[in-house]
């Protein structure tokens, strides 16, 4: 009984932890004025018939705060890469020279300052639906072994509160990150 409670909390506390996880590799592809890697991780390229990442078809680097250089490892993906940067719709303008392809961050203005703040929101709002979505899910679990007499009105009210508990600390978790995310963006 007090196992079936445990295997229940510790299976929402994991997935609680992944919904955060998710978030912050959300948070990480949002970019916030200085250039990282990260803006291209997830944009697929065609390597021969296949969709792959383009950080194992290239070298991604970060040349300076606002540039990024991807050089692919043969030549003949140049313009691949170029094309799924260019769908990838991540609102940079990919510079090719032949060799490489660099990618020439603007400065943000206060208005796509203010727009990636709501996008992060967004985000987090996702986040908070999915913590919620678990929290109920493990309620209902401890409801059903209550209705099926397998544990006391007190043990259940006890334990719905140990999820409860739970869902609050994640859902501040998701604040802080929200937090953090908002004061990098809008720091000039």
């Amino acid at each position: 009984m007090a196992d079936d409670i445990s295997a229940v909390l510790k299976q929402a506390t994991e997935t609680m932890q992944k919904a955060i996880g998710h978030l912050e590799t959300e948070l990480v592809k949002i970019r916030a004025g200085k250039a990282s890697a990260a803006i291209v991780d997830g944009i697929q390229a065609d390597y021969y018939g296949t969709p792959t990442a383009i950080n194992q078809i290239a070298n991604v680097t970060v040349m300076d705060a606002r540039t990024i250089s991807v050089q692919p490892w043969e030549k003949n993906m140049l313009q691949v890469i170029e094309r799924a940067i260019i769908a990838a719709n991540i609102g940079i303008n990919p510079q090719n020279d032949g060799n490489s392809i660099r990618l020439f961050l603007p400065p943000l203005t206060e208005e796509r300052r203010k727009e990636m703040v709501k996008r992060c929101n967004g985000e987090g709002e996702q986040a908070k639906i999915s913590i919620r979505s678990i929290r109920r899910d493990a309620i209902e679990s401890i409801k059903k072994m209550q209705k099926d007499a397998l544990l006391s009105e007190d043990a259940a009210k006890s334990s719905e509160g140990e999820v409860q508990n739970e869902t609050d600390r994640f859902i501040s978790l998701v604040d802080k990150h929200l937090a953090a995310k908002e004061k990098e963006i809008m720091a000039v």
